[in-house]
């Protein structure tokens, strides 16, 4: 197995199978393949079996899991990143096990399982209403993991805590302490305009944030959205 991350702005990973070779990665991440390539979707993958599938849709991960092989001969297998920002490889093992973001899992290859880790839902106006979700990753084996824009790593030593807005964070190791804190101060909170929330990541580990959050997008495009007219039905 080789793979390859291509591009700058919005990368795409590409991985070479050889037969025998297998790649899992969430249903509909797929950009293109070659014909060698075979696919069979099922809740494979996640930790948990079907229950754990079940949580993870539930939270708005995906549900089912496609695994990619190559047949007969090598093929080619290629995911596109959703947004501009970098893809990661990770290594996955006993003593290796992260956190990411709810829709940062692009694939893994070897004995990698994926299982809900963290919910909490911050209100309406955040995420929304979706709450904020991290995945574990375990098992043995590589991940590629997509963050948005540019990615910024810490290194946090025992009992040290950054404070992030949630949509920055990324991933994490799994030895960081995680919790949602409230912002102090009432005149903060009504005039800050940074929101009510703000992550809690307490060392020792590894924190990769991301400086694109979807919501941030989101608001700097509404301005040029189309405003359907006054009185026009809805069809």
């Amino acid at each position: 197995m080789d793979a390859r991350i291509r591009g700058t702005v919005m990368p795409v990973l590409e991985v070479a199978l050889d037969p025998g070779d297998r790649l899992i990665a969430e249903a509909g991440q797929l950009s293109w393949m070659t014909d060698a390539i075979r696919l069979n979707t099922s809740t494979r993958g996640a930790a948990g079996g079907v229950f754990g599938a079940v949580r993870r849709a539930m939270a708005g991960a995906g549900l089912f899991m496609t695994e990619y092989t190559a047949h007969r001969e090598p093929g080619r297998v290629a995911f596109a990143a959703k947004l501009p920002g970098q893809i990661l490889p990770v290594q996955v093992g006993k003593d290796r096990e992260y956190l990411v973001h709810r829709h940062g899992f692009l694939c893994a290859a070897g004995d990698v399982r994926i299982a809900l880790s963290f919910q909490r839902r911050l209100g309406a106006g955040i995420f929304g209403g979706a709450g904020f979700t991290l995945q574990r990753l375990s098992g043995d084996g590589y991940a590629w993991l997509e963050l948005s824009g540019e990615v910024v790593h810490y290194d946090l030593g025992p009992g040290e805590t950054l404070r992030v807005h949630p949509g920055h964070v990324g991933l994490f190791d799994a030895t960081v302490d995680f919790d949602i804190t409230m912002v102090k101060g009432i005149r903060n909170v009504l005039f800050g305009g940074d929101g009510l929330f703000l992550a809690a990541l307490t060392g020792p580990g590894r924190v990769w944030l991301q400086s694109l959050t979807i919501t941030n997008l989101a608001h700097s495009l509404i301005p040029y959205l189309p405003i359907p007219e006054v009185g026009t039905q809805q069809r």
